[in-house]
């Protein structure tokens, strides 16, 4: 159980129906280690797809929205990023779950410190072909076009794009999909910190690099695949852990 001192991060859930376990080990969370935390941040693809706000509607989503209302109700802060599976998140979301939607990337005063957070896919830089993709959705005027479609249509279009995401990435060299290096720097000096906290690229580590001749921190967070994955920030450390799935 988390003190009340704890701020938690997590990332990359890709809630959905084919992953039931999941689902129940998010609610787990939210309703123990995430109540006595003092906030509680979701950096990107909490969800498998979004295909705008009325999937709160859905069955597959639907306790995970009740999990996370009674979280923000119950007076913890709860942020979510927008990931490169649910960038549809919009204000219907944030009135459904209670949550506040946070920019990519945000700086944050964390204990004294600010700390960078980010989804992390705008730093895989090499992936020039993931790059373009994220440049068309996350325009205002594509994602217009694709909220006036139909329901069905739009829900057809995520299944589309996600089936091409996962046979891209068995394609692809893992090099090319993680983050680049000169992308990190660039943007810790950007915004003036020397802790960067990231998912996206499912590679959970704690890595210390060397930024400006000062010592950096770039924390990724895991996903929840086959297991959850958290950081826990307190005030002069952190554990960046693993959640067994129930009964596993």
């Amino acid at each position: 159980m988390a003190e009340a001192d704890v701020t938690l991060f997590i990332s990359d859930l890709h809630l959905c129906a084919e992953r039931p376990a999941i689902t129940e080990l998010f609610l787990e969370f939210l309703r123990t280690e995430a109540s006595h935390a003092q906030a509680l941040y979701i950096l990107g693809d909490l969800f498998e797809f979004w295909i705008g706000d009325e999937a709160a509607e859905l069955d597959e989503f639907r306790p995970a929205i009740t999990g996370l209302r009674a979280l923000a109700d119950s007076g913890v802060p709860v942020f979510v990023m927008h990931g490169n599976r649910d960038f549809l998140l919009g204000p219907g979301f944030e009135r459904a779950s209670g949550c506040r939607l946070l920019p990519d990337p945000s700086r944050v005063d964390l204990y004294g410190t600010p700390v960078l957070l980010m989804h992390g896919d705008s730093l895989c830089t090499r992936d020039t072909e993931y790059m373009t993709f994220r440049e068309m959705v996350r325009d205002p005027v594509w994602q217009r076009t694709i909220l006036a479609k139909s329901l069905a249509e739009r829900e057809a279009i995520a299944r589309q794009y996600r089936e091409i995401s996962m046979a891209n990435a068995t394609t692809k060299q893992m090099e090319i999909m993680d983050v680049t290096p000169e992308a990190v720097e660039k943007i810790m000096r950007e915004h003036g910190v020397r802790h960067l906290i990231h998912g996206h690229t499912h590679r959970p580590a704690e890595h210390k690099l060397s930024l400006d001749s000062a010592i950096a921190y770039r924390t990724v967070l895991g996903d929840w695949y086959e297991q959850g994955s958290v950081l826990r920030l307190f005030s002069d450390h952190q554990i960046l852990d693993r959640l067994p799935l129930p009964h596993g």
